[in-house]
């Protein structure tokens, strides 16, 4: 006995985890020596492996065990690799020792083995235990001759496939004997997903779809019913647990609707369901399909039948919507703990490789029959040779594939369990790298090569779908063949592009020359198009990152922006494809884009920078024109921020609302000091003093994108000023602040509405202070109360807008409530709205402003329950409406219930109003009707495009809920 063997330490350094328990299995195994003990140490795993030849020392005992090891050096070397790498077949060979001569040096092959010798080898088997050996005695010779590179990876995947498809036609053959009415039908078992493709992994579940046809002569009824005791036979023969244990899961799901479809269907059943209902994940999973067992000349009529319909699905309508929606549920189902960790879903794992080779197949597969092979690799390399694929992102994309699929091998034949979680654990990473040829820090080494290449497929995903769409547009390719602008189309339209050709067109125009800005748009061209196609306008963004390219040129900071910052890159696609008014600004000053990148440039500024911004900006300048673009171009970069960090995802709604509100703020202060200056050039000094009280939503603090700037305008006099050119002082600069703002520009317009005054359109623009106290004691209604709730005066000079505050207090916040005859008059009011002012044709339900549960249901009753109480309940006393509902609530003055309810409305319904501002550049009413533009809204809103039903369905809830809650509060 090796003299080590009784030593824990000595083992430890030979690498044994667990010394102790090392010494006590070499005790087992009685005289070892040295060179076995080496050899052992030098497997994957040395505790696994010797733990596992102890246990089969203990069944066929120990001499006998290592003599057979000693006299034949391959067979040795085989079992060691196998146990060293996978307790589950060690458990087997314990069972089993006879099958260890199978590993001798003579028996073995180098071949791959055909799927008829398999199919015969599995023959044998009469019960579910024969079954079991058999198949875990094929995998054990399967596992051998891939562990000691006596066969490839992709040869070894496809020996798994077809022992996969023997096991099936074996457990079928046993099921038949107690199936009584066998005769009644044909029956076929078609293999698919990764046995289909001959790719299929250590343990997997075995993807299939069960297809009859009743004999001449049959009844179908009765021919179906025995289909299906078939195909349930042959599922719990090969799922069910034994003594011999289990094979794995036959997976049905992919028949025609699923688990609620029935398990067996015939064959012109299939054909009816692929031609009328079928989506295009279905044809996807169609490109694996091949016959396993039962009648051959029935599997054969299947493919026949729908391998045509195959090569159709992306000429169907709904071809984009299923590509991305399918891509996205793959995204989304994968638990977020495990994201990091996940080797086929994951960002950068092997589903990317199989989901963009099946995209593409599906769209050239239809013109050139070489694409069509049902395994990964080959069709990559299909791809590639045809000039679908680049040939350098191909060949990385196949070594990378590989890569993650052994990887994926190796982690499920430690215990054969169906697993693609690359573990934690350091000495599971320590065991399979070893397993993998990392023999200097394993652990360590395998985890970066892991990461490597999940970063390559990443990179490459994008670019095997639209590298080679720049080299159908280059007047030298590079590489070879390329595509046809034929093909060049169908990919750009399968991808989303509604109109292809003008895509191309831009496609040329960015990557035309051999300027620095050309060889840069080159290279990031690949990933920009590939995120344009995830946006709901990818022509309209690519067009915009075209004139956005041009406007910008060769400007340093620019192509350092595109080369270098992909996240700035990828926000300006996101941006540029998703909203038109965003858009629109960054195409007035193309130096908006800076922003872009940089989380620090997308936060808000605040009101006091604002106002110091455009202060400065205007002072610049004498003439006042010049000075009111300054501040114009500001408050243009300032949207900008807003609607990016917006479309983002960066800012929720209560925050777009703070921030759009000063911005106008601000502008209106910088645009007051520049009418005031131009007043006093041409007058001389103002003979009074001037505020502007801000009104509605803007007042409020919940301006949107579309809102125009509701004020009031006040002016005192100066002691000893005369009133009447006070007066024409005061409307000269409101006059000239309102031309200032609404005028054509470059820069967007402020729309400054004063209706909102006492006497609205009939009444004097600007009043006295005095003018307003004396209309507000004498004939001041109800309803201007109510609009008074919202009225904050910030802007001018402070003493008059803290009068002003001051007069107004009393009268939306009167002692003791409103009246019960000025609440029947605000009900009345507002039945009349809701009667009269919805416009003509609009429905009722979707009128986001005055529709049911709209903006105004959800304000007029908070602006009630104001009136009513915020005398007594000062935290009330707010022109915000949340802050106003939670105030109530806190004052149990509204159930918590009822609150949600309508607070729920208010931001879903404000949400969507500034979605569809951003989306189409300009406001709608009511909810949009159009597919495209809901898709787009929906995009915006985070439900993605393919989900609008469902943001519809939300809102026509949400809005009903909060109806219902006003009339309860409002009306009773």
């Amino acid at each position: 006995m090796a003299k080590d063997t009784a030593d824990p330490q000595a083992l430890a350094r030979k690498g044994f985890r667990n010394g102790d328990l090392a010494v006590a299995n070499f005790q087992r195994l009685g005289d070892v020596p040295d060179a076995l003990v080496e050899q052992i140490a030098s497997v994957a795993g040395p505790d696994t492996a010797l733990s596992s030849l102890a246990a089969i020392a203990d069944r066929m005992g120990a001499p006998k065990l290592l003599k057979q090891l000693e006299k034949d050096r391959e067979l040795r070397q085989r079992l060691l690799v196998v146990l060293g790498t996978s307790e589950a077949l060690g458990e087997f060979v314990a069972r089993h020792p006879e099958f260890i001569s199978d590993l001798g040096s003579s028996e073995l092959s180098n071949e791959p083995i055909s799927i008829d010798l398999r199919r015969s080898q599995m023959s044998t088997a009469t019960n579910a235990d024969e079954l079991r050996v058999n198949y875990y005695r094929k995998l054990l010779h399967l596992a051998a001759r891939d562990l000691t590179a006596l066969t490839s990876f992709e040869d070894s995947s496809a020996e798994l496939s077809d022992l996969a498809v023997a096991t099936l036609g074996a457990a079928l053959q046993i099921a038949r004997v107690d199936e009584k009415d066998d005769e009644l039908c044909k029956f076929t078992i078609m293999a698919m997903g990764k046995t289909g493709g001959h790719e299929l992994n250590y343990l997997s579940d075995v993807d299939v779809i069960f297809v009859y046809e009743a004999r001449e002569g049959a009844d179908d009824h009765s021919a179906a019913a025995a289909a299906a005791r078939l195909a349930a036979a042959t599922m719990k023969l090969c799922r069910e647990h034994t003594g011999e244990g289990t094979i794995w899961e036959v997976d049905a799901n992919l028949r025609p609707e699923g688990k609620d479809g029935p398990l067996v269907r015939s064959l012109a059943s299939h054909v009816a369901y692929y031609e009328r209902w079928a989506t295009t994940w279905e044809f996807q999973a169609l490109l694996k399909a091949r016959f396993a067992a039962g009648d051959k000349a029935l599997g054969q009529a299947y493919i026949d039948a729908l391998s045509p319909m195959i090569w159709m699905a992306s000429t169907r309508e709904n071809f984009v919507t299923d590509v991305r929606a399918m891509r996205r549920r793959v995204i989304d189902n994968l638990p977020t703990n495990q994201r990091d960790r996940e080797l086929k879903l994951g960002p950068g794992g092997l589903r990317d490789v199989e989901f963009a080779v099946q995209l593409l197949q599906l769209v050239h597969g239809r013109a050139d029959p070489s694409l069509r092979s049902p395994t990964t690799l080959e069709a990559l390399r299909a791809l590639t040779k045809g000039g679908y694929v680049g040939r350098r992102d191909g060949a990385a994309m196949e070594e990378a594939y590989e890569f993650l699929r052994t990887l994926e091998h190796r982690i499920q034949l430690f215990k054969l369990r169906r697993s693609h979680t690359v573990p934690d654990d350091p000495e599971d990473l320590r065991r399979i790298g070893r397993s993998m040829g990392f023999r200097h820090n394993p652990a360590e080494n395998l985890t970066k090569e892991w990461q490597a290449h999940r970063r390559l497929v990443r990179r490459l995903h994008e670019k095997l779908f639209y590298q080679p769409l720049l080299e159908a547009v280059a007047s030298l390719p590079t590489n070879g063949l390329r595509l046809t602008p034929l093909a060049a189309e169908q990919r750009l339209k399968a991808l989303g592009f509604v109109d292809p050709k003008g895509a191309l067109k831009h496609i040329e125009a960015l990557t035309s020359g051999v300027s620095r800005r050309a060889a840069i748009q080159k290279a990031l061209l690949p990933a920009m198009l590939a995120w344009l196609a995830e946006t709901p306008d990818s022509e309209a963004g690519l067009l915009a990152f075209r004139k956005v390219s041009e406007g910008l040129g060769e400007t340093h900071w620019y192509l350092r922006k595109l080369r270098d910052e992909g996240e700035g890159a990828e926000q300006l696609a996101r941006v540029l494809g998703s909203s038109r008014y965003v858009t629109d600004l960054i195409l007035r000053a193309p130096d908006s884009v800076a922003l872009l990148g940089d989380d620090a440039e997308l936060v808000p500024r605040s009101i006091e920078r604002l106002r110091s911004e455009m202060d400065i900006a205007a002072e610049r300048h004498s003439d006042p024109v010049d000075a009111i673009r300054a501040v114009r171009r500001v408050r243009r970069r300032e949207l900008s921020r807003i609607g990016i960090a917006d479309v983002l995802g960066r800012l929720d709604i209560l925050e777009v609302g703070e921030a759009l509100t000063d911005i106008s703020v601000a502008t209106l202060s910088g645009a007051l000091k520049v009418a005031t200056s131009a007043v006093e050039a041409e007058r001389g000094a103002m003979p009074t003093r001037m505020a502007i009280v801000l009104m509605g939503r803007l007042g409020g603090g919940e301006a949107g994108y579309s809102s125009d700037a509701d004020v009031m305008f006040v002016h005192d006099p100066l002691p000893g000023a005369d009133e009447t050119e006070a007066s024409e002082a005061a409307t000269a600069v409101a006059v000239g602040l309102r031309k200032m703002l609404a005028s054509p520009s470059d820069d967007p317009p402020l729309e400054v509405d004063a209706e909102l005054r006492p006497e609205g359109k009939n009444g004097p623009l600007v009043r006295t202070f005095a003018a307003y106290e004396g209309y507000y004691k004498k004939w001041s209604a109800v309803w201007e109360a109510q609009a008074l709730l919202r009225a904050n005066a910030v802007i001018g000079d402070e003493e008059l807008s803290a009068r002003f505050t001051a007069l107004i207090d009393p009268l939306r916040w009167p002692e003791g409530g409103t009246t019960p005859d000025e609440v029947r008059e605000i009900r009345r009011i507002k039945a009349r709205i809701d009667s009269e002012r919805l416009p003509r044709g609009a429905n009722p339900n979707t009128h986001l402003k005055l529709g049911r549960g709209g903006l105004a249901d959800v304000e007029w009753t908070v602006q009630l329950l104001q009136m009513q109480h915020a005398s007594a309940v000062p935290e009330m006393r707010t022109t915000r409406t949340l802050k106003a509902l939670h105030a109530a609530l806190k004052a149990d003055l509204i159930s918590h219930e009822d609150a949600t309810a309508l607070e729920n409305a208010w931001r879903l319904v404000s949400r969507i109003r500034n979605a569809v501002v951003l989306m189409r550049g300009k406001p709608a009413e009511s909810m949009v009707e159009q597919g495209a533009d809901r898709a787009g809204v929906a995009h915006l809103l985070g439900y993605g495009m393919d989900e609008s039903e469902r943001m519809v369905d939300d809102y026509l809830r949400t809005t009903r809920l909060a109806r219902k809650v006003v009339e309860r509060i409002f009306y009773e």
